[in-house]
């Protein structure tokens, strides 16, 4: 059996990761590794397949930047060919990023078997790209592997045949489960007792340079009574120099460079806070045990809310505030572990692919 992933962003990589190294001990089955190029930063991209241990992709598109049409466009172009060339018997997509929807879609028209793994999550808000993608995917794909309940009732909702839903847990948390020794020991010295963990990075936010301001000033504000420390994305990070926000640097926000996994995961195990507008975040904080703030006004993860430690406080500098007052103050929730994010969703989806 040949089966050929396709990753091209940093949550891609975490995802794949453990699924390749479960099937990499079945009998029988052979692997290609496609990496769009859809992200290309040293730290967004290289270093994760040193640190995950995936192997070198067989596969470079090479694709790069540009608007979400151009990007998907030149994904399908270049990837076509490659399809046509390795011929896999099933195409494993992950997450959604554009390189899945033009993954799922290049192997849709070519009758390739698809399967989408972190199937199922909907924000319902139709002007996110993200949820654009998830939908479309799903629709296109064969076999739908869920992190959630609530991701296996949304597909069930929507029509989708549940032969087709395999509920197996969480990839994500498999590599945090599988990192988390190695990020214990990372710099613990030098880090402040307690401290605010912030990132940002979607466009509906850091493009809006007028938000972007105001929650600068409202980080400095927090940071009068605990540390903030701001690893910035790439794209922030040009927001920040283009409106001139980047002076706040070591004053009472502390703008870093973009960690690598393993680093950026000791950071959140010692988090007091984490605010973020990730989704991955959500759902490893939720693992972890920390109070998340979520800097959105939805979330495809609502599972991190009704189970997990995660709010919604989205774009209001007051509620961000009072999260933050709330849980130095102790008044936090405590919440608990999804079911099935216990390390061993790859292994659930490896047995499912190999099953036949």
């Amino acid at each position: 059996m040949h089966i050929l992933h396709v990753v091209g962003a940093r949550p891609n990589f975490m995802k794949a990761a453990p699924v390749l190294r479960a099937l990499s001990s079945r009998a029988g089955v052979r692997q290609t590794l496609v990496h769009s190029g859809q992200h290309y930063d040293a730290n967004m991209s290289d270093v994760f397949f040193e640190e995950l241990g995936i192997p070198a992709p067989d596969v470079n598109l090479e694709v790069g930047s540009g608007s979400h049409a151009q990007q998907t466009a030149q994904i399908m172009a270049r990837f076509e060919p490659v399809v046509l060339e390795r011929k896999p018997d099933l195409v494993l997509v992950y997450g959604d990023v554009n390189s899945t929807v033009a993954a799922a879609l290049v192997c849709a028209k070519l009758l390739v078997r698809i399967g989408h793994v972190e199937a199922g999550l909907r924000s319902f808000d139709y002007t996110m790209p993200e949820e654009i993608n998830r939908i479309v995917t799903d629709r296109l794909s064969d076999l739908l592997f869920t992190p959630s309940t609530d991701g296996s009732e949304n597909l069930i909702r929507e029509g989708v045949d549940r032969a087709r839903i395999h509920f197996v847990g969480n990839v994500m948390i498999d590599t945090l489960v599988r990192m988390l020794p190695a990020a214990q020991q990372r710099f613990s010295e030098d880090l402040p007792e307690h401290y605010a963990l912030v990132t940002l990075h979607r466009p509906s936010n850091v493009d809006d340079l007028e938000w972007l301001s105001g929650m600068l000033h409202t980080l400095a504000d927090i940071g009068q009574g605990i540390a903030v420390l701001f690893p910035v994305h790439p794209r922030t990070r040009q927001r920040l120099a283009h409106a001139g926000l980047d002076r706040l640097d070591g004053n009472t926000v502390r703008l870093m460079e973009p960690l690598p996994y393993i680093d950026f995961l000791a950071l959140q195990t010692r988090a007091t806070i984490v605010i973020t507008d990730s989704g991955g975040i959500q759902e490893e904080t939720t693992f972890l045990g920390i109070p998340c703030l979520t800097v959105r006004e939805n979330t495809e993860r609502p599972i991190t809310i009704s189970v997990g430690t995660n709010c919604l406080v989205g774009r209001n500098p007051e509620r961000i505030r009072a999260g933050v007052a709330d849980v130095l103050a102790g008044k936090w929730r405590k919440g608990s572990v999804p079911d099935l994010w216990d390390g061993h969703a790859a292994e659930r989806i490896a047995a499912i692919l190999t099953s036949d």
